[in-house]
């Protein structure tokens, strides 16, 4: 058994924005294992400026997991606890290895009766016009869930932008969800989300900065609008940090990103403590190729949670690998008719 990796950069289709910035590519990583004539492929999704992993030896710790590959995936998994993207990129690459489809890695009605996943629709950041633009869209392609990033824009702009969704759909109709990022601060923080509630949004996530436990519980107690916790996470590592900081804070929702937080393991285990205490989750993708998206949806479907998902984002790319991963009226699909261009695998990492 052998191992081995490569670089990948994604182009943006548009240039994206967010409250940290604007994004034009996104870096990634394939990890390739090979035993005799078979192989498997994971994605290693670093996200730069966001994944605590972001760090100068990431690759001589890619280039470790491949000297030592032999030494079977648990042993990987240990070892690799403070580079979450790089666990699941292992663990990825190894269950392609022993599927009788590199692609096909959790059985499910998705993967075998395209059977769709509910997803959001999710609303960059950029002027007025642009965001219009995009709501208009998502809604003519059949969402019923709209997720808008804001904190970089003015905020009555933003606020415009959801009164004039409300005021032709109800909450019935369109979900709103909203993401600052981070955005608001701990002062204004309550008495912008006073506001936001008064257009019947299903939740915000992030309101504030991540490590702001404090601050992050008094608005949890006091919120109108129910919060989820997203960066909050990243950094998190163990059953028992991640159950004291649920108990602390007590947010309405978490938000798992595998990437960001330890791959399907990592998740889990904020799942499980999350069902014990009553708080609600779903699964986001974060900007990985239709190889890590793949893996996530697939694994996401295993969950049986019925709630929108973060799952859209593989439409973004200029320079996507071709896959039978489609979008369309609200939902994330397997199409059974198409299938992954081994042409442009090989070609990427074969």
């Amino acid at each position: 058994m052998d191992a081995y990796f490569k670089k990948y950069i994604l182009d943006f289709k548009r240039p994206s924005g967010t409250s940290r910035g604007v994004l034009e590519q996104k870096e990634t990583f394939l990890l390739i294992i090979k035993n005799q004539q078979k192989w498997g492929v994971g994605e290693c999704g670093i996200f730069r400026g966001l994944s605590i992993d972001d760090v100068p030896e990431y690759m001589e710790k890619l280039e470790w997991v491949c000297q030592n590959i032999e030494n079977g995936e648990s042993f990987l998994i240990e070892n690799l606890v403070q580079f979450p993207s790089i666990q699941f990129g292992v663990e990825q690459a190894f269950r392609s290895l022993y599927s009788k489809n590199p692609f096909h890695l959790f059985e499910s009605d998705f993967l075998n009766r395209e059977q769709p996943i509910s997803i959001n629709g999710l609303i960059w950041m950029g002027d007025v016009a642009f965001m219009n633009d995009q709501i208009a869209q998502k809604i003519d392609e059949g969402f019923r869930c709209i997720k808008m990033k804001i904190g970089a824009i003015n905020f009555k702009e933003e606020v415009a932008i959801l009164e004039a969704i409300r005021k032709e759909y109800s909450k019935e109709r369109i979900e709103l969800r909203v993401d600052a990022n981070g955005a608001f601060s701990p002062k204004d923080a309550l008495e912008k989300l006073h506001i936001l509630a008064q257009y019947q949004l299903h939740s915000i996530e992030q309101p504030i900065k991540a490590g702001q436990k404090k601050q992050m519980r008094e608005l949890c107690e006091k919120t109108p609008l129910s919060i989820a916790l997203d960066e909050e996470l990243i950094g998190i590592f163990g059953v028992t940090k991640k159950k004291e900081l649920l108990q602390m804070v007590k947010p309405q929702y978490v938000i798992l990103k595998p990437s960001l937080i330890g791959g399907f393991k990592g998740s889990q285990e904020w799942i499980e403590l999350a069902n014990s205490l009553n708080i609600g989750w779903w699964v986001t993708s974060a900007l990985e190729s239709n190889i890590g998206l793949n893996a996530i949806a697939q694994w996401t479907a295993t969950l049986n949670n019925s709630m929108p998902q973060g799952l859209g984002t593989g439409a973004l790319f200029t320079n996507n690998m071709e896959s039978p991963l489609e979008v369309s009226n609200g939902g994330l699909y397997y199409e059974q008719d198409k299938t992954w261009n081994y042409q442009q695998i090989n070609d990427l990492c074969i």
